[in-house]
């Protein structure tokens, strides 16, 4: 059986809101999620918040539907920027970054796009779907982006909420579909409020109409989800590794002063 995760709950100052939409979550199968705290970057002094707690909504976890195991709840980090200057918070060893389980930058202009696939600790790479794309979608940072384990997420509650945003979504997926080819795609729902989720399901039917195959449309909002969460454990622990390698009696011998090799003869 399939394990459904939304990656994409968004934050809210009102807990009774953000509890109806992880007890929704629950209720249509959704295994794990993840919620999501946006930051604009406005200035180089913004400061990075902690994650809400797990305790501070639930003394009991909702069970998930037909699997009768308590929902997981995971943080996000998400960063709306213009320039790669101001991801300097997103490095691996970052404080802040490292007490959220993933994290993702949206970025606004193909410049830091570019960034984003190639060179900053990300985990996700949101896709504007509210508007027409600012630039076009290349195939060297996409391809770059997919070999380092990268995800680029789209967002469906737009094109349930409104008929123009239904069009700029589908075009800029189909967009990204050319590129890609359905590689390293996440579907989130980006609620606000818990009625604008929909089943894991209808998602990978809706993913039909963003380009991609059934198995890829279901691997969406699952398989390539939990790898996404995987990444994000892996950015955290794997920066710092050093590695030993013994010298051999060969090598050692080759950088032992001439002197020394003198005196032994």
């Amino acid at each position: 059986m399939a394990v459904f995760v939304d990656l994409n709950i968004t934050n809210c100052k009102d807990v009774k809101k953000l509890q109806n939409m992880i007890e929704m979550a629950a209720h249509l199968g959704y295994s794990t999620v993840a919620i999501n705290h946006v930051f604009e970057f406005e200035s180089k002094k913004m400061e990075i918040g902690k994650p809400i707690s797990t305790k501070e909504l639930f003394s009991t976890l909702p069970t998930v539907q037909g699997k009768s195991i308590p929902i997981k709840i995971l943080t996000r980090l998400t960063i709306i920027a213009s320039d790669p200057s101001h991801c300097n918070v997103l490095r691996s060893t970052s404080p802040s970054t490292r007490l959220y389980d993933i994290v993702a930058v949206f970025p606004k202009t193909e410049k830091l796009f570019h960034a984003a696939c190639t060179s900053i600790d990300v985990d996700l790479i949101c896709i504007n779907v509210t508007e027409k794309a600012p630039f076009f979608f290349r195939r060297p940072p996409i391809n770059a982006a997919i070999q380092r384990g990268i995800f680029f997420e789209l967002v469906y509650t737009p094109a349930i909420k409104d008929s123009t945003l239904r069009r700029y979504t589908i075009s800029n997926a189909l967009s990204l579909m050319q590129v890609c080819k359905g590689k390293n795609i996440i579907i989130s729902s980006g609620a606000e409020r818990a009625l604008e989720m929909r089943g894991p399901y209808d998602i990978a039917t809706l993913g039909l109409l963003f380009g991609l195959t059934e198995g890829v449309a279901k691997a969406a909002v699952s398989t390539n989800c939990r790898s996404a969460v995987l990444h994000g454990e892996t950015r955290k622990t794997a920066f710092g590794v050093v590695y030993t390698v013994k010298k051999t009696c060969l090598e050692e011998e080759e950088a032992e002063p001439v002197c020394k090799k003198a005196k032994k003869s």
